[in-house]
């Protein structure tokens, strides 16, 4: 079992100091919008991520007129406590720390406290470009697959070096590029064969939640596109060397792989419409959590950040009772409404917390 208990927060967003305890099972946060209901899942996000999934830069999630934050958190993992620090100084670098220790690299904290978070943002993955789809895809492996996630750290610097190569005003043959184009490859075919076993496996389990969640008949598909399925990685890096040299980046690889959404094999941007579309996207978060329950054994901490705007109550009470079973670990919702989940939840007789914002 996976479950945070208590957070501290110093100098965070819109906290000066802010100290919360949890229930082990449902946590509900109201109020209006501006009052810091999801800064508090943010914060929880960071322990687990070590960064925000909102502002990326560190700086810009300090409380205005400060110069540092601090977060700590109280966890419990498989029994055992975990005690979770993160400092940022705008003057020093970040600190991050498991039970007093200092992480050498920040990518050995990823995947042990495993977080699915879902905003009203995530329709970005609808309307935005491949780089989000990726960006997802890539955060949902990295939580139960640390050598991927070393892969993709990997391949991007070997990419940066290309392409920063490719740059040289200096004329470059292709004997400069083959001990990169070696390495881009072999890491390359990695990232790909394992985006390509999570697209098959996470497939049904997505369709299960599609049909519970919307009481729809509809088939959701999520297809992996990459033109790395029919062509030799090594092959097309230096076939396209030339076109490379004169565009200034690297045209081939899984950095320019996309995810397509379809309902029905029709494409959900342009034919589902809004009530599909929310559908959709919360289908998938709750695939990827039973996706990473499976493969760690451990159910993530699940946030809903305002999911249920423009849902009718049916449907809220619908997803509500799904979170609240056994299969489900602990859950943060936030809501602007007063009566609306406290009201569910009562009906279902589950434990839960409600805290009250901007009091």
């Amino acid at each position: 079992m996976l479950k945070i208990n208590n957070i501290s927060l110093v100098n965070f967003k819109n906290f000066s100091n802010l100290e919360l305890e949890f229930s082990s099972k449902i946590n509900c946060f109201i109020g209006n919008n501006g009052t810091g209901k999801t800064n508090i899942l943010d914060s929880i996000h960071y322990l687990s991520f070590c960064k925000s999934l909102l502002n990326l830069k560190d700086s810009q999630n300090i409380k205005n007129g400060e110069s540092f934050f601090i977060i700590e958190g109280n966890f419990t993992r498989f029994d055992e406590p975990e005690h979770i620090y993160c400092g940022f100084n705008k003057e020093q670098k970040k600190s991050f720390r498991r039970n007093g220790v200092e992480y050498k690299k920040l990518s050995e904290h990823i995947g042990l406290l495993p977080v699915v978070f879902t905003t009203p943002n995530d329709s970005d993955l609808i309307y935005l470009g491949s780089e989000i789809r990726r960006k997802f895809i890539d955060v949902v492996i990295s939580q139960f697959d640390k050598n991927y996630l070393n892969s993709i750290i990997k391949y991007n610097k070997i990419l940066e070096q290309r392409n920063s190569l490719l740059k040289n005003p200096q004329p470059l043959s292709y004997e400069n590029f083959e001990a990169w184009d070696f390495q881009l490859a072999r890491v390359g075919e990695e990232i790909f064969q394992k985006r390509t076993q999570f697209i098959k496996e996470i497939s049904e389990i997505f369709q299960k939640y599609y049909s519970l969640i919307g009481e729809e008949r509809e088939k959701v598909t999520l297809k992996y596109i990459s033109n790395c399925n029919e062509k030799d990685f090594t092959e097309s890096l230096k076939t396209g060397f030339e076109k490379d040299k004169i565009l200034g980046y690297t045209s081939f690889g899984v950095h320019r792989d996309d995810f397509e959404f379809s309902l029905d094999g029709y494409p959900l941007k342009k034919y589902a419409s809004q009530g599909q579309q929310k559908s959709y996207i919360i289908s998938l978060k709750f695939a990827q959590f039973e996706y990473i329950k499976n493969k760690t054994g451990l159910a993530p901490i699940l946030l809903l950040d305002d999911i249920f705007d423009k849902l009718d109550k049916t449907r809220v009470k619908k997803i509500t009772g799904m979170v609240s079973k056994e299969d489900f670990g602990q859950i943060f919702i936030t809501d602007t409404s007063r009566t609306r989940m406290p009201d569910i939840l009562k009906e279902l007789d589950i434990e839960q917390k409600t805290i009250l914002l901007g009091e």
